[in-house]
Order: C-alpha cells, then sequence, then structure tokens
C-alpha cells in the first residue's frame, strides 16, 4: 500500500470512529506506523530521483512557497506571500510591536527557539502575543517555541498575506487563543530531514515513528484536532496542504476570527 493511500484510510477510519480512550491509543498508534513508511518511502524516493527534494526555507534552490496539493495535482498557493523570499529565508528574527506583539519573521533555523526564549525573557510581561510569518524549518525548535508560549499564556496570530507554513502551525497551535486573518496564508505538509545525513532504515523508521508521536501528542496536548496532522502525512514534502479559514476552525487550529491585537485597537 502507497503511504498516500494509507495516510487516506487513516483519515477515513478516523472520520468514521466513535471517540474514545481505546480509539484514540489506536489512532496514535497507526499514525506512528504511517509515519515510519511516509519517512522510508521518502528517502527511498529521494535516492531514486531528485525530482522530489525536501523543503527546506532556508535555500536559495527551493521554493518558499511550494504549490499545492490538490488531489494530487499541484495548484498555486492561494495568495501571494507579502513579504519576500529573501526576507522569509533567512534566520528568524522578532520585532516587537505596539500593543504586546512580538512578530516573529523568517526561517525556523536551529537555535531559534533558544533565541526565542531570550526574547521573551528579555521583555517581561509585556509580550502578549506573538505574529508569525515563516515558511517553516526546524520541527524540534518549532515544538519547543510552541511549548514556551503556552507556558507563558502568550495569543498566536497570522496576519493578511503572512505565512505561516511546515512546522509553523506548530507554532501557532501553542497560542491560548489563536488568530489568522483573513488572506493569511497557512499550510502543511511531511515532515522530512532536510540537511541531514539520510540515515539506515532502521533508523529512518524510529526517527520516524519518534517524530511523528511528538507532534501528534503535543498537537493533542495544546488542544488541535488531528485531522490537522492527517492532512499533513498525506501531503510530501515538496507540496504544502493551503487550510481554509473553514478548515481552520474546524481543527482548532484558530480561536478567534481577528486577531487579538487588532481586536483592542
Amino acid at each position: 500500500m502507497s503511504p498516500s493511500a494509507l495516510a487516506s484510510r487513516l483519515k477515513d477510519a478516523f472520520l468514521s470512529a466513535d471517540d474514545g480512550l481505546l480509539m484514540r491509543g489506536a489512532f496514535y498508534g497507526l499514525l506512528a506506523a504511517a509515519g515510519a513508511f511516509l519517512f522510508v518511502d521518502l528517502r527511498e524516493l529521494s535516492l531514486a530521483s531528485e525530482d522530489l527534494p525536501g523543503h527546506d526555507p532556508m535555500t536559495t534552490d527551493a521554493p518558499v512557497l511550494p504549490p499545492a496539493l490538490t488531489d494530487g495535482v499541484p495548484n498555486a498557493p492561494p495568495v501571494e506571500p507579502e513579504s519576500t523570499p529573501e526576507v522569509l529565508r533567512q534566520p528568524m528574527h522578532f520585532e516587537l510591536l505596539p500593543g504586546g506583539v512580538l512578530k516573529a519573521e523568517g526561517s525556523i533555523d536551529l537555535g531559534a527557539a533558544d533565541r526565542f526564549a531570550k526574547e521573551i525573557e528579555a521583555r517581561g510581561e509585556y509580550v502578549k502575543a506573538v505574529s508569525l510569518n515563516s515558511p517553516g524549518g526546524s520541527v524540534t525548535d518549532a515544538l519547543a517555541m510552541s511549548t514556551l508560549i503556552r507556558e507563558k499564556g502568550l495569543n498566536t496570530e497570522v496576519a493578511t498575506k503572512a505565512l505561516c507554513a511546515s512546522s509553523c502551525p506548530l507554532v501557532m497551535a501553542g497560542g491560548v487563543a489563536r488568530a489568522a486573518e483573513k488572506d493569511a496564508i497557512v499550510g502543511v505538509h511531511q515532515v522530512f530531514n532536510a540537511g541531514e545525513e539520510r540515515p539506515s532504515p532502521e533508523r529512518a523508521m524510529s526517527n520516524a515513528q519518534s517524530t511523528t508521536a511528538r507532534i501528534a501528542r503535543h498537537l493533542d496536548t495544546m488542544g488541535i484536532a488531528n485531522g490537522l496532522w492527517i492532512h499533513a502525512l498525506e501531503t510530501p514534502p515538496d507540496r504544502l496542504y493551503y487550510l481554509t479559514p473553514q478548515e481552520m476552525a474546524e481543527f482548532k487550529l484558530v480561536t478567534e476570527a481577528v486577531p487579538m491585537a487588532k481586536q483592542t485597537n
């Protein structure tokens, strides 16, 4: 069975299942298995061909905004981001905006979480919300940023024509309240080992299972519906599944229609 078929079957089973502890345990087990097959399949594809590169936003030969995956056919993103590719490819940096909003812009490079933690520590209680504009990057750093956001009781938001893709929605999920403006660009896809040496098949499967479980558990802890991660598992790493406003609400990725900072103005 192909990875996409396996992910599709998992989604159908999940949508038709009764909610309960037993079904949740089975769901996480199946997610881990699906992640392993997806990771190994991607590794085999990358060894055989260079036509399916992983989406690394910090490399100059990869598009900052990959095509959408719609019924297996790449389509253009819903709107173009306001920021230039050069801005989005740079390592994540932070800017304090009026109203206690900390703008986090650029790729989530290794070490971004440490810089974010130092920024939050330096700003004290003044920061109330984090505004995201990022094509993604390091999953480990994204999870750490998300966890800190929730611990500090901060909100998250994505502005009009701002981008939050790949691992960035993991950061967004950490907000106590979460919002996306009209034409905010939010997308997900499979995780991959960009910039790393290809591991052995055994290690690849172990890494995939561990990463899949970590992400699924984190999203569940943050109150995000499982359907969001199912769409990520279905989408190759050189494509994005762009979420509609209705899907963001359905998956509880957003809790507010308008960013909190705009509501107080």
